[in-house]
């Protein structure tokens, strides 16, 4: 059964365009095979299965232009003659690669925050793992043009996020998304580094200028598109990867972007589903940072400058911090204000009494007793032949 049931999205992946509405309201209804049958002829609908289409729809908010199933019908005729879900298939175990369903445990769970518009399936090339939850995944986007300042931005981000043990997901185009792979690939020791989402079919790479980039990721990675080997990355199939990108990630950080760009329209594609935004300010001069700008000043993003501000929007608990969020400063966070004097007091390589630090700290003897107990069960501060200093998780 899901035999058939994967021949009949991958059949429905071809005859529809991505976030086909009325095509994926079908499918819900339905079902896969059934849908197939219906949308290439073989049988008809029945007007119990148009309502159900139309209820769909109007809950997904997308029944404002449905004609009805005979008008879609007659948009996917042309299609029909070009099915050919074996040959697709083939294709992509030629290639090392998968297509996988949402039945399938490698399904990655999060793409069900889109609703109707969830794809039909998703074409594979990488490495075989489980895509990561949203929590561990950060999706970094911006200019295709990107600035020198934009790239290192985009480079130093991607690496340092790799490294706390973060996915970076991006579009595999020129210029940010291409400095972000790049960067999550160097900095990765483990685990999925990067993930691609392509607009065209992941049987050639594009663009060709990033192709042992984007072979590198499929090596790696994973290189996804939700339509199948032989498409072309259309205008409109660009648009339509970018909420894929975001429901990916717990985060989509646009690190440049112009007015209009579309990268903003991932963006909003996170803001819809909840997701947070983030967005890298830049110089007032620039026109690559004006969409960045645009969205802080909306309101509908938040100023990171730093993998430690992604990660805290990623994992609000903190336990995915990078280095220097978790270090000294939050032991020193947690520290009462006698207990702060005391140990800006302490030397950092030779000892001091208990009545030297009395009179550089302004505390009375036993303040300091106290206090250097308190420091001494933190790991603070070290007792050497009663004196005492501060130990090097202090610095």
């Amino acid at each position: 059964m899901r035999d058939d049931e994967r021949t009949a999205r991958a059949a429905l992946s071809r005859l529809f365009e991505p976030q086909d509405a009325a095509g994926l309201a079908l499918v819900r209804a339905a079902g896969a095979e059934d849908a197939l049958r219906i949308a290439s002829g073989e049988i008809s609908a029945g007007s119990g299965l148009e309502r159900e289409m139309a209820g769909a729809l109007e809950d997904s908010g997308a029944g404002g232009g449905w004609t009805g199933l005979g008008e879609a019908l007659k948009r996917w005729a042309p299609r029909v003659p070009d099915l050919a879900p074996a040959r697709d298939l083939a294709t992509m175990q030629r290639l090392g690669g998968r297509m996988i369903i949402p039945a399938d445990e490698l399904w990655p769970r999060q793409l069900s925050d889109l609703g109707l518009q969830e794809p039909l399936c998703l074409w594979w090339r990488g490495i075989e793992q489980e895509l990561p939850p949203p929590a561990k995944a950060v999706a970094l986007v911006g200019s295709r043009d990107s600035t020198s300042y934009g790239s290192s931005v985009a480079a130093d981000l991607a690496y340092s996020l790799a490294q706390c043990g973060f996915t970076v997901v991006s579009g595999g185009a020129y210029g940010i998304d291409a400095h972000a792979h790049r960067a999550a690939l160097a900095g990765s020791a483990e685990g999925l580094p990067t993930i691609a989402v392509m607009a065209g079919g992941v049987d050639r790479f594009y663009p060709s200028g990033n192709e042992d980039l984007l072979r590198a990721v499929a090596n790696q990675g994973a290189v996804l598109a939700e339509v199948p080997p032989g498409s072309a990355p259309t205008r409109y199939r660009f648009l339509q990867r970018n909420r894929l990108i975001a429901a990916l990630a717990s985060v989509t950080v646009v690190v440049e972007a112009r007015w209009r760009s579309g990268a903003l329209n991932t963006a909003h594609h996170a803001e819809s589903l909840g997701r947070a935004v983030g967005a890298v300010p830049g110089s007032v001069h620039s026109a690559n940072s004006a969409g960045c700008h645009r969205l802080l000043r909306e309101g509908g993003a938040v100023c990171v400058t730093d993998p430690g501000e992604i990660a805290e929007l990623a994992s609000p608990s903190g336990d995915c911090l990078p280095e220097e969020k978790t270090g000294r400063v939050e032991v020193h966070d947690g520290l009462a204000l006698e207990d702060l004097i005391l140990l800006d007091a302490l030397p950092l390589r030779t000892t001091s009494s208990v009545e030297k630090l009395t009179a550089v700290a302004g505390l009375s003897p036993d303040s300091v007793r106290a206090g250097l107990g308190r420091l001494g069960l933190l790991g603070l501060a070290e007792s050497h032949r009663g004196g005492w200093k501060r130990s090097g998780k202090a610095g």
